[in-house]
């Protein structure tokens, strides 16, 4: 990612304070108005956008498609949605609200490419370990945002997240005993590393542009580049476009709606809220629900150290949560 493109820090975001108080570094501030939405609302659609994210490995595995197909349908299949919200949201824009500027395209076009990149190996990563193992790995990426964010966006990582960081980590770490005993794959998981790198790049890319655009157009942005990306990836790859049955059809269907739209929609508007670094920290919530609908979907039973490790995630969110008494996100 070029520093000349992302080092400048995100400017104020209209409509979207963070609550009375001192604003932290490197977190946008603005006055507070009628549609003001609190870092506590931004912090709840998080979490839900989490979940709808934490659920597209089973509808991958029912898809039907290669890997990169199912990543091509995922995107192009929420494309009518996010098109309509960013009608919606052009329409309702401030008159006095930011301008895009050419940093902000590039973020766009970054952000496009990052998650292409986190797609292709998410899913590779999905059907060559266990959906867990995948999510857990891809969830590593806190780790990279946490490292980057001052040098890339200008965001300073304050001490509650380092500190929620450093519990999180280990829980996710407890999952990799499921590799050694056979049940996973160092092929598999070292995909999930890199989808972590990709997708940390990709939070970082999407903060930025959210300076000036909202979030149905950033989402409706990056996915037309994502597209652009995956569909060729899996024609080169020789795999079909088109599922067999209407079970494949109504799981490629989910991933568009659910997943995409749903998922990556609601990471969008949490970002024009919070940190760059709190938010990819609350990811870690992805893998637990990955786990979760795992158990009730594909039958992947939870082993002991994979709950103990969800419990130490959910400890690390709750440690980093923002203050309430100002409802500043620290950074």
């Amino acid at each position: 990612m070029s520093s000349q493109i992302l080092s400048e820090p995100p400017r104020d975001l209209p409509g979207l304070p963070l609550g009375k108080g001192r604003a932290v570094a490197g977190v946008p501030s603005a006055a507070p108005g009628p549609a003001a939405m609190t870092a506590g609302a931004a912090l709840a659609l998080l979490l839900l956008g989490a979940a709808a994210m934490g659920i597209s490995p089973v509808f991958v595995r029912n898809a039907e498609v290669g890997p990169f197909a199912s990543a091509f349908w995922r995107v192009f299949g929420a494309l009518p949605l996010l098109l309509a919200w960013t009608a919606i949201e052009w329409r309702r824009r401030p008159a006095a609200a930011p301008r895009p500027t050419g940093a902000d395209w590039k973020a766009v076009g970054l952000a496009g490419l990052f998650f292409a990149g986190d797609l292709a190996f998410w899913h590779l990563a999905i059907l060559n370990t266990t959906i867990a193992n995948a999510t857990f790995f891809a969830c590593l990426a806190p780790l990279w945002v946490a490292l980057l964010a001052r040098v890339t966006i200008g965001e300073a990582v304050g001490r509650r997240t380092w500190l929620g960081l450093g519990v999180c980590i280990p829980g996710a770490a407890l999952l990799i005993f499921q590799s050694r005993t056979g049940a996973g794959s160092m092929l598999g998981d070292g995909f999930g590393l890199l989808t972590s790198l990709f997708f940390g790049l990709y939070f970082l890319a999407v903060r930025r542009a959210r300076a000036a655009l909202g979030a149905g157009a950033t989402t409706l942005a990056t996915s037309l580049v994502t597209v652009l990306v995956m569909l060729p990836l899996a024609m080169i790859a020789g795999e079909g476009l088109l599922p067999a049955t209407g079970t494949g059809l109504a799981s490629l269907a989910a991933l568009g709606l659910v997943s995409h739209a749903g998922g990556q929609g609601l990471l969008a508007v949490a970002l024009g809220v919070l940190s760059a670094s709190f938010s990819s920290l609350v990811i870690f919530v992805e893998a637990v629900a990955a786990a979760a609908f795992a158990w009730i979907f594909a039958a992947e039973t939870p082993q002991p150290t994979q709950i103990a490790g969800g419990l130490i995630i959910l400890l690390g969110i709750f440690l980093a949560r923002p203050p309430r008494r100002t409802g500043v996100v620290e950074a």
